[in-house]
């Protein structure tokens, strides 16, 4: 079934809007859908899917939409389009258009080059191929110009996963165990999930894998004092919260109140009474500091460049700036530092990010290490182990798309050395 031809016309329209790359992707989408109220879920959907398509393929379809007398953007909504939906579904060409599109479908892409091939940024491009070599670059590059899969996290609190996938069978939704995260589904398609009675009520959440497997790394048990340091819209949060059977005293900080305000729902409907959500003004906060030295586990899942998450968010590689990083590692660093501060003799501290970058990674570890002798790195070898979760890892935990089909993540397991008891006489002349 063809789409009207004025689908194109939408494409090409919000297009233009997100090109500018001044607010991302998704936002400017949903504004344009609440402006345009008469658009379909079908069409709404395409629209979508054709602007994705032009995002993770930037490089190359610029690179044949310039050719020609027809505007680059109507060219670049044409591939963008023929990409997502297939070219026979669209309506309303031109014969000029349907030779173009002939001629773009049948290049063989093996035959560009490598930097064309990846459709990422130069900068990025460059910084991947001195991280990974070139030939896992262009390996993890195909995966990430692809669509995410999507992943569900079954809520402990109310439902077990077997359940979940009988239940799901009979919308119908065909729904698979997680090789990695214990209560992780991953759905064939991309149904609507928003009306199911699972759904509503609480006992499923979209999460991504490798989210859910940080989550389990914080290791948090039952009673414990737990802060989510980046709670952002909770999803992490509220995986914990699970864990952690409702009980003990789960804090979700954020410097956002905006964001926390996305919480509220899904903590309404996950059935959790231990999550405490405050904004903070910033890491240095007098909230924090009145919790130092008491927490059993904080998780920092650091803001960063988010370029983990490019099967999701393609407009990323272009918006994210080089100069970026070098600021991002700086405020990371800080974040880490406020942070630590909570963790009791004996706690752990879980620095994440969902970034592909070392910069933002390992570095930081490693410079919060040279600065910070009271803590000490624990091998997430043993980190997973403990969690039984089936993944090989050295020191760190790093997720990558075309490995592991998650979105990039990177973690690292910190635990504040245990102060050591002084010797009774020592203690005596102390109190003395």
């Amino acid at each position: 079934m063809r789409l009207p031809p004025a689908i194109l016309a939408n494409t090409e329209e919000v297009l233009r809007e997100i090109l500018r790359f001044t607010a991302p992707a998704d936002v400017t989408l949903s504004r344009y859908f609440k402006d345009h109220p008469r658009l379909g879920g079908r069409e709404r959907g395409a629209v979508a899917e054709g602007v994705y398509a032009v995002l993770r393929n930037k490089s190359f379809f610029t690179d044949f939409a310039g050719s020609g007398n027809a505007p680059t953007i109507r060219r670049l909504a044409l591939l963008g389009m023929a990409e997502a939906v297939g070219a026979e579904s669209l309506g309303g060409l031109s014969e000029e258009e349907n030779q173009f599109l002939a001629r773009v479908t049948q290049i063989d892409r093996k035959l560009l080059s490598p930097l064309l091939r990846s459709n990422l940024p130069q900068w990025l491009y460059d910084k991947l191929v001195a991280q990974f070599g070139e030939q896992e670059t262009l390996e993890l590059a195909a995966v990430l110009n692809t669509p995410a899969p999507l992943d569900l996290r079954v809520n402990s609190i109310k439902a077990n996963r077997d359940d979940v996938i009988a239940e799901l069978a009979t919308a119908p939704i065909i729904a698979e165990p997680m090789p990695y995260a214990p209560l992780g589904l991953r759905v064939h398609k991309k149904p609507a999930l928003q009306n199911l009675p699972l759904f509503k009520s609480g006992a499923i959440e979209v999460q991504d894998e490798g989210s859910q497997v940080l989550a389990q790394l914080v290791g948090a048990r039952r009673g414990e004092m737990v802060v989510d340091f980046c709670a952002g819209a909770g999803g992490k949060t509220l995986a914990l919260g699970a864990i952690m059977r409702n009980t003990g005293r789960l804090y979700a900080f954020d410097v956002s109140e905006k964001r926390l305000a996305k919480l509220k729902p899904r903590l309404a409907r996950s059935g959790l009474s231990n999550v405490h959500p405050v904004v903070i003004a910033h890491e240095r906060d007098a909230k924090v500091k009145r919790l130092a030295g008491k927490i059993d586990r904080v998780l920092v899942d650091a803001p960063c460049s988010g370029l983990g998450t490019l099967r999701r968010n393609p407009d990323v590689k272009w918006r994210q700036q080089p100069q970026a990083i070098a600021e991002m590692q700086e405020k990371q660093l800080s974040i880490l530092d406020g942070a630590s501060r909570l963790v009791k003799s004996g706690g752990r501290l879980v620095y994440a990010t969902c970034s592909l970058l070392n910069e933002e990674n390992d570095a930081v570890v490693e410079q919060f290490l040279a600065t910070h002798d009271d803590f000490a790195l624990v091998p997430m070898s043993a980190a997973l182990a403990e969690q039984k979760i089936p993944l090989e890892m050295d020191k760190y935990l790093k997720l990558l798309p075309h490995k592991h089909n998650t979105d990039g993540f990177f973690a690292a397991v910190l635990e504040r050395k245990p102060m050591a008891a002084k010797p009774a006489k020592a203690q005596a002349e102390t109190e003395e």
